[in-house]
């Protein structure tokens, strides 16, 4: 999916709209994010810094997974596997940015029941039977909470222009 290509239909109910646009706004968001990542050292990004995880890069692997097991949830297929990720920063940011496209052409490609109809979810952590837009906005929810981590970290470590990717930037200037 190439953002400045994106068109919505408009004549779908509007849970469909946010939730095709909700993907496309977190494709360009994750992209803007790494672009700026990109441009710094990559010895100051392995830096430790106190949060939820220690590094940016760690954030990024987290971010990557879990878009990928609410994907495979969402497809009803299985998630893989999600073994100690062991590449380069590099390979983070473009695992993730993929993933996100793949993730926003997947929910573009769904039907209005698809994105309504009820998806049990059974794991170690918890069950839930949400319908599927539920699961897309903890996704959306999910990864926005994370990049406002990654800002603060960069923060942290020096970094003082960070990008918007708030979601109203992403409506008027993003798409």
């Amino acid at each position: 999916m190439k953002q400045q290509e994106s068109t919505i239909e408009t004549n779908v109910s509007s849970i469909v709209y946010l939730m095709k646009n909700y993907a496309g706004y977190n494709l360009w968001a994750n992209a803007t994010l790494v672009n700026w990542l990109r441009t710094k050292p990559t010895d100051v990004l392995a830096r430790e810094v106190p949060s939820s995880f220690t590094t940016i890069k760690s954030t990024i692997v987290h971010i990557w997974n879990t878009q990928r097991y609410w994907l495979s949830t969402i497809k009803r297929s299985e998630p893989g596997s999600f073994e100690e990720f062991t590449g380069t920063l590099e390979d983070a940011f473009k695992g993730l940015v993929e993933h996100s496209d793949e993730f926003a052409d997947y929910i573009e490609s769904m039907t209005e029941q698809q994105i309504e109809e009820n998806n049990m979810v059974i794991n170690p952590w918890f069950q839930c039977d949400f319908q599927n837009f539920e699961y897309i906005m903890q996704v959306m929810n999910h990864s926005t909470y994370h990049r406002g981590q990654i800002v603060t970290m960069g923060r942290n470590l020096g970094f003082t222009d960070a990008p918007m990717t708030d979601y109203n930037f992403y409506n008027i200037h993003g798409r």
